[in-house]
């Protein structure tokens, strides 16, 4: 079994999705493997990663709204030293994920074909997320 592992920046541009699929089939190209698991963690806790419909633009539309509604600034946070939005993000990425696991298969990232991993920011702000991929694997 083999290891490879390396450090993504992404800048965002404030709330929504950022596209992480082109970079993470480079890494999976870059490990040469053929077979295994490429793990992506983000180290943020007002960010979160999702693998979510790729082709209509309208649906991360829809999943931006519905969690902003779940989770509204509006509401009565305790937690408001770090802007209005801090704690809507840190609820919005409580019930998301801070980590995907997708499978390699011949060499490529075993998404299906309406799929692609996303880095979803969570704050209004632009911020600059670091997350870990670890592709294990022969």
């Amino acid at each position: 079994m083999r290891m490879f592992q390396r450090e993504l920046v992404v800048s965002t541009h404030g709330q929504g999705l950022t596209d992480l699929t082109p970079r993470l089939r480079q890494l999976v190209c870059e490990s040469q493997l053929s077979t295994g698991l490429c793990s992506v963690f983000v180290q943020h806790t007002s960010a979160s990663l999702v693998i979510q419909e790729n082709a209509d633009p309208s649906v991360q539309r829809d999943l931006q709204n519905w969690l902003s509604e779940l989770a509204p600034e509006s509401a009565r946070w305790e937690h408001c030293e770090e802007g209005p939005d801090d704690m809507p993000a840190h609820a919005r990425a409580a019930i998301t994920h801070t980590s995907e696991s997708i499978p390699i298969v011949a060499g490529k990232l075993g998404l299906g074909q309406w799929q692609g991993v996303y880095l979803w920011e969570h704050r209004r702000s632009a911020h600059e997320r670091h997350l870990i991929v670890h592709l294990s694997g022969e």
